[in-house]
């Protein structure tokens, strides 16, 4: 495999030849999600209960072998087949250091992470290497490991060294391992939390973001030289008009671009939160959004680093998320923009492989995922009618507001950050337990038994998605991408 770089709005091997980046996130691999791996609450809890009701020897073999059988060289040779060219690999830095002894290198985090990347080297398949959980939080959200509502990150310099010094120790081991088409050096930022985030009109801090970033750049550029560098915008990768212009070679831009007609209930096309969503609007939204702006400005590459359909609500819904997921594919195409779809692999809502519902680990947590679907856990999915309690929450949420003087907040979205702090965060904590014993008595060969139901071979595919996805990884490669419109 050879090296990518940038040229022009394009990216390009050694030899010139023009490369499109498609292909798959792999959430709940080296970073887990609640909703991808079926448990309530996050991930460093969740671990801790496990050890605290198994024992940490059992819990970290429990673990251990969900990781194991989630990614393997089977994965990387499907999506090669399919027509990928690229896989996004989301990592937590939990598994590279720990909290108590930071810059003390977990190489059992490493090999595993090597490992990946010797099947990627096989398969001639890029990796893009995506930190999405960061030490002291980049965001207020659960993917990035988190309990609470605070990113640290941004205020606290303890936590910027020890982000910078991870991505030193990444560009030492990685700078000349050709497999790696770059690195995705922060999932998501929110620089604007507390304040002026939870329905409060939203503020970036750019100083923070810029510096951080203009840090990190040449921090990995001092040890690496020739490896993409991938950004992406504040407000989880939406915001991009206080970014600084680019500034190094080799830097790529990122966008996520969830939308409502690929996550909502009703037909498409058709109205959601009244807007008419077809694929001229699809079109309209993309080339007016604020990361398309700022590449075409810049004359810079766009990858659109996350996006997807959920598919696991009503089954007559189903057509209509992949026809918005179809449109909003064809834009890109037409745009001539690489991206990468979230996610590969899941408990059935937007993977394209899919936990089969009759296995050893669905009946294994049964009561862990009867619990969240009751109380609405997973309070981000959007494509499902509110549980009693969700309602409940929204209910408390309006009461409060109508108790404080006037805040100006929007009042949908306090209501949601009411939902994920009361169900998400803190209910889903309770749940921790509850997860912890399902597996408790089982031999180690019973649990090992249980996890090889995330194996590729156990589980079912969304083959209405691969449809989809099969029409446009099979795109031939453009003549040119030196300019883009």
């Amino acid at each position: 495999m050879e090296m990518l770089k940038v040229k022009g709005t394009g990216i390009v091997d050694a030899r010139g030849v023009q490369v499109r980046l498609r292909g798959f996130g792999v959430g709940g691999w080296m970073n887990s999600e609640n909703f991808i791996n079926g448990y309530p609450g996050f991930e460093s809890g969740l671990r801790a209960a496990l050890a605290e009701e198994l024992g940490r020897s059992q819990a970290e073999f429990l673990w251990n072998r969900m990781l194991d059988h989630f990614l393997t060289e089977d994965d990387i040779r499907l999506m090669k087949e399919l027509g990928c060219t690229v896989v996004r690999l989301p990592l937590n830095y939990r598994h590279f250091e720990t909290d108590e002894q930071p810059g003390v290198w977990l190489e059992k985090g490493f090999n595993r992470l090597n490992q990946a990347l010797a099947w990627c080297r096989k398969h001639e398949l890029y990796a893009i290497l995506d930190m999405h959980a960061v030490p002291g939080w980049q965001d207020p959200d659960w993917h990035s490991d988190h309990y609470g509502h605070l990113a640290l990150i941004w205020s606290h310099r303890q936590f910027q060294d020890r982000f910078v010094t991870l991505w030193e120790e990444f560009a030492r081991r990685y700078k000349d391992e050709s497999a790696i088409a770059g690195y995705n050096i922060m999932n998501e930022p929110v620089t604007g939390v507390p304040y002026g985030f939870f329905g409060f009109p939203y503020k970036p801090d750019w100083d923070a973001m810029n510096r951080l970033n203009r840090r990190t750049v040449e921090a990995i550029r001092r040890i690496d030289a020739d490896h993409i560098i991938f950004l992406e915008g504040d407000k989880f990768s939406a915001l991009f008009s206080g970014m600084d212009a680019p500034s190094a070679e080799n830097l790529v831009y990122s966008s996520h671009n969830y939308v409502k007609p690929c996550l909502g209930i009703g037909p498409y096309p058709g109205e959601f939160s009244d807007v008419h969503w077809n694929r001229n609007h699809m079109k309209t939204d993309f080339e007016r959004q604020e990361g398309t702006t700022f590449c075409n400005k810049h004359g810079v590459p766009l990858w659109v680093g996350e996006f997807g359909a959920a598919l696991d609500g009503n089954k007559a819904e189903v057509p209509y998320r992949l026809k918005a997921l179809d449109d909003q594919l064809s834009v890109f195409e037409e745009a001539g923009v690489d991206w990468t779809i979230w996610t590969w692999k899941d408990m059935g809502m937007m993977g394209l492989a899919f936990v089969d519902p009759e296995s050893d680990y669905v009946r294994a947590v049964a009561p862990v995922l009867a619990a969240k679907r009751e109380i609405g856990t997973d309070t981000w999915v959007k494509n499902q009618p509110q549980t009693a309690i969700q309602k409940q929450a929204s209910v408390l949420a309006d009461s409060i507001l109508a108790r404080l003087p006037e805040t100006g907040v929007d009042r949908n979205l306090f209501r949601f950050y009411v939902c994920q702090s009361l169900l998400a965060n803190f209910t889903g904590a309770f749940l921790h337990p509850l997860y912890a014993r399902c597996f408790r008595g089982m031999t180690e060969a019973q649990i090992d038994r249980t996890m090889q139901s995330f194996a590729l071979a156990n589980c079912s595919i969304n083959e209405g998605l691969k449809k989809v996805l099969a029409k446009h990884l099979a795109q031939p490669e453009p003549d040119s991408r030196t300019s883009r419109t």
